[in-house]
């Protein structure tokens, strides 16, 4: 179910012009989330799959691309289809995820209906369900589709927004190394980090956004694990 659009991002697909639609569901509960009103399913639509597709068919030739956002997109069953529909009218397209669907991701990526992926890493593997917002967690599925990407099936990006208290210098150490062990001889291509901003929509309050020092060790202690680790102003 569509739940928002933005309709024109110079920032969201690399180089190029886009749009943003997003899907409504989440299976975690960051309490950073920005997208709160996203996360349950049964809220009222923004707009139809139909309108959204006649919003597209008014933009060829002046939007590059479109991604597809959340919540989490890959819990959408309309994924596919909808992919399949973009793709028909000559957009590239862009898919946001937090990996927990690795056997999807695969899917649409060797059927050629994503170009691009942004993955989120929300921290280190001790830290990780904390993080999310979740009792506990089985990070398999997580490590599947991270070691997806980096092994390059498909162009593609990982992310971590950093938030105080949730990351710690120690937390980049460690998920740097677990990064960086997932295919044997071959580190993952780019990691962005963006500090949490706060606003009206997240649901906790006590959360800041690290100083910009601490922004740049982080950098400096995730550099030997990947190959290019750069700080993304939201």
């Amino acid at each position: 179910m569509i739940s928002g659009l933005q309709k024109m991002t110079l920032l969201d697909y690399p180089g190029k012009v886009a749009c943003t639609v997003f899907l409504q569901g989440c299976n975690y509960r960051c309490p950073f989330c920005h997208n709160t009103d996203l996360l349950p399913h049964g809220q009222e639509a923004y707009m139809t799959e139909e309108a959204f597709l006649d919003f597209l068919k008014g933009k060829q030739g002046l939007l590059d691309a479109v991604c597809v956002s959340g919540g989490e997109p890959t819990l959408s069953p309309e994924l596919p289809r909808l992919l399949e529909e973009i793709k028909a009218l000559g957009f590239l397209t862009k898919l946001d995820t937090n990996g927990s669907n690795p056997r999807l991701l695969r899917q649409l990526v060797e059927k050629g209906l994503v170009d691009y992926v942004a993955m989120d890493v929300k921290n280190s593997p001790r830290k990780y369900a904390e993080t999310v917002g979740l009792p506990r967690m089985d990070l398999s599925a997580t490590e599947q589709s991270l070691r997806y990407l980096i092994e390059g099936n498909v162009p593609y990006e990982l992310r971590t927004t950093l938030v105080c208290p949730l990351h710690e210098g120690q937390d980049m150490q460690e998920l740097g190394q677990w990064l960086a062990s997932l295919v044997p001889g071959k580190k993952p291509a780019v990691l962005y980090l963006q500090s949490f901003v706060d606003r009206d929509t997240v649901a906790f309050s006590g959360l800041s956004a690290p100083q910009e020092a601490e922004l740049e060790a982080y950098c400096d202690i995730l550099s030997p694990y990947v190959e290019n680790v750069t700080i993304r102003s939201k």
